[in-house]
C-alpha cells in the first residue's frame, strides 16, 4: 500500500485526473492510506490525515469514517488538532449522529479554556451542530460566557445562544438580561450579536417582546451614532458606517414598534433622518433605505413619513439595477390599498416598467398597474395596459386579460367603452380570456339596448376580418344571429353605415360552419345564428334550410341534433318558427356555483326556475349527452324518469324562445302536438307539513295533452321566500314547468304561488309526477317531496 501524500499533491492529483473513474481511484488509495494511519496509535499526522478526508468529503465521496477521528482530535491539548477537529466535526457530525453525543463534554471543557480562541472554537461548534440536548447542557456556560469582559467571546456567545434560543425556546428566559446588558457594549460586533439575539427572543416570546420595547431610546441613540458618525475606516462600506449592524437595528426597531404607538412615535425622527440622510447611489445605501421603508410601513408612523417611504420605493423604481426595481414593486403592491393616493405619484414610474426585458419585472409591474386602476384613471391606464397586452410574454397574457376585464367590469365609465374594451382584448389575446368571457359579454351587450346595432356591425367587420380567435367568432356569431336585422337595415349612427346583404351574411355564417378552425361551440354559435336569421331575412330561408339541412348528418352528436331540430322547425312547426326563434330577452347573470342546464353534483339543486314574465317561457335544448336522466326522482318505478328542464337562462346561443300564443308544447320538435282547448277539473289537496299547502288541477288539452296546475298557500304566520317547485315525471312523458306566478308566499295565506306543468303522454302510460317542494322560513332551509300517482277529474283515456 502506498505511503500517504501530502494535501497539496493529492488536490493536484484529483485535479488532474482525465476521468471520472481515474479520480475515483485516486481518492480510493487516499482513503485507504488514511484509514491505515488512524488504526496507528502514536499517529503524528493526524491533523494532516483529517484535512485531507475533510476534502475528500467536500468533493462529495463518503468520509463517515473519520467521525471519531474527529472525536480524539477534539479532545486533543493541542490547539492545531482542536482546530481540525472542531472543523472536522462540524462537517461530518450533525445532532443525529451519535457519536456527537461524545464531545459534549470536551465543548464544555473548552467553554472555561483560558485560551479564547480555543473557547472560539467551542462556540463555533456548539452553534453549528448543537442538538437539543446539547443546548439544554452547556446553555449556563453560554450564559456565563455573554457577560465576560471579553468582547471577541461575547460576539460568538451571542450568536451561539440564537442557535440554542431556536432549538430549545424555552431557554429563552435564560439570555433576555445578558441580551440587554449588551447593548450597552461599544464593539459593533456584540452589537450586531447582540441585537440578532434580541430579535430571536422578541419573535418568539411576545412577553419578552414588551419587556424589549423599553430598550428602543437605546437603539435610537445606537443607530443615530451610526448615522451621524464620520468616516470609520473600521467600519466603513461605501460611504456607510457599518451598513450591517444599521440594518440588523432596523429590523429590531420594526418588531418593537409593530401594533404599539409609543413605540413607534419614538423612533419616528430617526427614521426620518435616516431616509433624508442615507446616500441611495450605492447598493448599500439603498439596503439602509430598504430596511428603514419597511421599518416606517410596518409601525404606526405618521403619514408624511409613510409618504416620504413611498418617494423612496419610487426612487427604486429608476434604480438600473432590476433586483432593486423588483423589491421596490413587491413592497408598494403591499401598501397599495392603504397608501393608495401616495402609490399613484408614481403611476407613470410603474407603467413604464411594463417595458422591461425581465420577466419578473413585467410581472409586478402588470399586477402593481392593475391594483392602481381606479375611475379617475380608467381611460389612460387602460390605453397602457392594452398596449402592454399587444405585446406581453404568452404566460401572461392570460393574468393580463384576466386584470383588465375586472377593471373595465369595475369601473367602465360607459357600456360603450366597456364593450369596446373587450372586443380589443378578444382581438389581441382571444385564445387566452377565460371561458366565462363570452357568456359575460354577451350579457352585457343585451342589456346595453341602444348598442345593438353599433356593436353587430362592429362585431361582422372582426368576423370578416378574422375567424382564428374563437371566442370573438362566438360572440360575433350570437349577435349576427340576434341583430342580423339591424345589420342588414345598415342605418347605425355610431359607426360609419355599411352595406350589407343577405348574401354577405350569409357567407360569413357559412365560412365559420366550414372553417378547420372552428370549434364543435363555435359551429354551434354559427349554426343556431344562421338558423335565427331565417326570421328576421325574407330572400334566403330556402338557402338557410339547405345549411341547416346539411348538417342533419354531422358527425358531432350536440350539431346534429341541433340540425335536426331546426329541420323539424321548418317542416313541422314552421307557423312557430317566429315565436320559437324571437330575439332573446335580457339575460340575467348567474349566481356563483351554477351552471345553465347541467349537473353539478346534486342535479335538482341546481336546476333553478327562472324569474319572468308569464308568457315568455324559454326551452333549452339540452345536448345529447346531457338528455340522460339527470334526475331519478321517482326511485324504483318501473319507468325511467327524466327532469323537468331548467327554465332558467343558459348559455347564448343553446335557447330557443317560445311564446305562449305559440300553443302546444315544444319539448320533443320532432313529436306530434296538437292543441286543443282546456277544460277544467276539480282542485285537490296533494301536500299538507307545517302550514305550507299544495293543491293539484289538471285540465285536459288533449287526448295526450295535460295541463297541471300546482297552487301553494302559506298559513304560518312568517313570511316563506326562495319558494320553489320542481317536477319529474316517467321518462316517456313529455314535461314542460312554465314560469311560476312568485318565489314567495306571505304569511297568513294572504297570496298564493301558482305554477302550471304542461305534460304530454303520446305513449298514454301509467302517469306518475313526484314534486320536490323547496323554501326558506325564518332563515332556514326546507324541503321535502310528495308523489302524485291520481290526476283527479280525468277520465280512462290514457291518463
Amino acid at each position: 500500500m502506498s505511503p500517504s501524500v501530502p494535501l497539496q499533491e493529492m488536490i493536484r492529483a484529483i485535479r488532474s485526473a482525465r476521468t471520472q473513474c481515474e479520480e475515483r481511484g485516486v481518492i480510493q488509495r487516499e482513503c485507504a492510506a488514511i484509514r491505515a494511519q488512524f488504526r496507528q496509535a502514536d499517529n503524528g499526522g493526524r491533523s494532516h490525515n483529517l484535512a485531507k478526508l475533510l476534502y475528500v468529503h467536500m468533493l462529495g465521496y463518503p468520509a463517515h469514517f473519520g467521525q471519531m477521528e474527529c472525536v480524539r482530535m477534539i479532545a486533543s491539548p493541542r490547539y492545531s488538532e482542536k482546530r481540525v477537529g472542531y472543523l472536522g466535526a462540524m462537517m461530518l457530525l450533525d445532532e443525529k449522529q451519535d457519536a456527537s453525543l461524545l464531545i459534549t463534554n470536551s465543548i464544555k471543557n473548552d467553554l472555561s479554556h483560558s485560551n479564547q480562541y480555543v473557547q472560539s472554537l467551542a462556540l463555533c461548534t456548539l452553534a453549528c451542530m448543537g442538538s437539543a440536548e446539547m443546548c439544554r447542557d452547556l446553555a449556563p456556560e453560554i450564559d456565563r460566557l455573554l457577560r465576560a469582559s471579553n468582547s471577541y467571546i461575547k460576539k460568538k456567545a451571542a450568536l451561539c445562544a440564537v442557535h440554542i434560543v431556536r432549538k430549545v425556546h424555552d431557554l429563552g428566559e435564560l439570555f433576555a438580561p445578558a441580551a440587554r446588558s449588551l447593548l450597552a457594549e461599544k464593539n459593533h460586533g456584540v452589537l450586531h450579536g447582540a441585537v440578532v439575539l434580541i430579535i430571536e427572543l422578541c419573535e418568539r416570546n411576545p412577553e419578552t417582546l414588551e419587556r424589549f420595547r423599553k430598550t428602543v431610546p437605546d437603539l435610537v441613540q445606537i443607530m443615530k451614532g451610526l448615522v451621524l458618525s464620520g468616516y470609520s475606516p473600521e467600519h466603513d462600506v461605501a460611504g456607510i458606517s457599518d451598513p450591517f449592524l444599521q440594518v440588523r437595528i432596523l429590523r429590531l426597531l420594526r418588531i418593537l414598534g409593530h401594533n404599539n404607538e409609543g413605540a413607534s412615535d419614538a423612533m419616528n425622527d430617526l427614521l426620518a433622518q435616516v431616509a433624508t440622510n442615507t446616500d441611495s447611489t450605492k447598493t448599500v445605501g439603498n439596503a439602509v433605505l430598504y430596511e428603514t421603508v419597511l421599518t416606517v410601513l410596518d409601525i404606526k408612523s405618521e403619514s408624511g413619513l409613510r409618504v416620504l417611504a413611498v418617494n423612496i420605493l419610487g426612487r427604486f423604481l429608476l434604480n438600473n439595477d432590476r433586483n432593486i426595481r423588483y423589491i421596490a414593486m413587491t413592497s408598494l403592491q403591499k401598501i397599495v390599498g392603504t397608501d393608495h393616493n401616495a402609490v399613484q405619484r408614481h403611476r407613470g414610474t410603474i407603467v413604464d416598467c411594463l417595458k422591461d426585458q425581465d420577466a419578473s419585472v413585467k410581472r409586478r409591474a402588470l399586477e402593481l398597474s392593475l391594483a392602481l386602476v381606479s375611475a379617475s384613471n380608467i381611460r389612460s391606464m387602460m390605453k397602457e395596459l392594452l398596449l402592454f397586452l399587444s405585446s406581453c410574454p404568452a404566460e401572461l397574457k392570460a393574468h393580463s386579460t384576466s386584470g383588465i376585464f375586472n377593471a373595465a367590469e369595475r369601473y367602465a365609465p360607459s357600456q360603450r367603452w366597456h364593450i369596446d374594451t373587450i372586443l380589443h382584448v378578444l382581438t389581441t389575446a382571444g385564445g387566452d380570456v377565460r371561458d366565462e368571457t363570452v357568456p359575460n359579454l354577451i350579457q352585457l351587450i343585451t342589456n346595453a339596448s341602444e348598442l345593438h346595432c353599433y356593436t353587430v356591425h362592429k362585431l361582422y367587420r372582426a368576423l370578416l376580418t378574422d375567424i382564428s380567435t374563437q371566442s370573438l367568432v362566438q360572440v360575433a356569431c350570437w349577435c349576427i344571429g340576434e341583430y342580423g336585422d339591424l345589420l342588414l337595415r345598415g342605418e347605425c349612427q355610431e359607426t360609419e353605415p355599411v352595406q350589407v346583404t343577405e348574401d354577405d351574411v350569409l357567407d360569413a355564417l357559412e365560412t365559420v360552419l366550414q372553417s378547420h378552425m372552428s370549434s364543435p361551440a363555435t359551429r354551434g354559435f354559427a349554426l343556431t345564428a344562421t338558423m335565427k336569421l331565417s326570421t328576421r331575412i325574407t330572400e334566403n330561408v330556402d338557402r338557410i334550410r339547405s345549411i341547416v339541412s346539411i348538417y342533419g348528418s354531422c358527425i358531432d352528436v350536440e350539431l346534429q341534433q341541433r340540425a335536426v331540430e331546426y329541420n323539424a322547425l321548418f317542416k313541422k312547426y314552421d307557423h312557430m318558427r317566429a315565436a320559437v326563434l324571437e330575439r332573446m330577452p335580457v339575460i340575467e347573470k348567474n349566481s356563483p356555483g351554477h351552471t345553465n342546464g347541467e349537473s353539478m353534483g346534486d342535479a335538482i339543486k341546481d336546476i333553478q326556475p327562472a324569474k319572468m314574465k308569464q308568457g315568455e317561457p324559454l326551452l333549452a335544448l339540452q345536448p345529447a349527452n346531457q338528455v340522460c336522466d339527470l334526475l331519478d326522482l321517482l326511485g324504483g318505478s318501473e319507468e325511467t324518469l327524466q327532469p323537468s328542464p331548467a327554465t332558467g337562462p343558459a348559455v347564448p346561443g343553446l335557447l330557443i324562445n317560445t311564446a305562449s300564443t305559440a300553443g302546444g308544447d315544444l319539448l320533443d320538435l320532432l313529436g306530434g302536438l296538437e292543441p286543443a282547448l282546456l277544460a277544467p277539473a276539480p282542485t285537490v289537496p296533494v301536500y299538507e307539513n307545517e302550514g305550507v299547502t299544495l293543491t293539484l288541477s289538471c285540465e285536459k288539452q288533449s287526448d295526450t295533452g295535460l295541463t297541471v296546475t300546482l297552487t301553494a298557500s302559506n298559513s304560518t304566520d312568517s313570511d316563506i321566500s326562495s319558494f320553489t317547485l320542481q317536477a319529474a315525471v316517467p321518462k316517456s312523458v313529455q314535461l314542460h314547468m312554465k314560469a311560476p306566478s312568485g318565489d314567495s308566499l306571505p304569511a297568513r295565506g294572504t297570496a298564493k304561488v301558482t305554477q302550471m306543468v304542461v305534460l304530454n303522454n303520446p305513449n298514454k302510460v301509467n302517469l306518475k309526477m313526484r314534486v320536490r317542494i323547496s323554501y326558506s322560513s325564518q332563515g332556514s332551509a326546507f324541503q321535502d317531496t310528495v308523489q302524485i300517482d291520481s290526476f283527479p277529474g280525468l277520465n280512462a283515456a290514457g291518463h
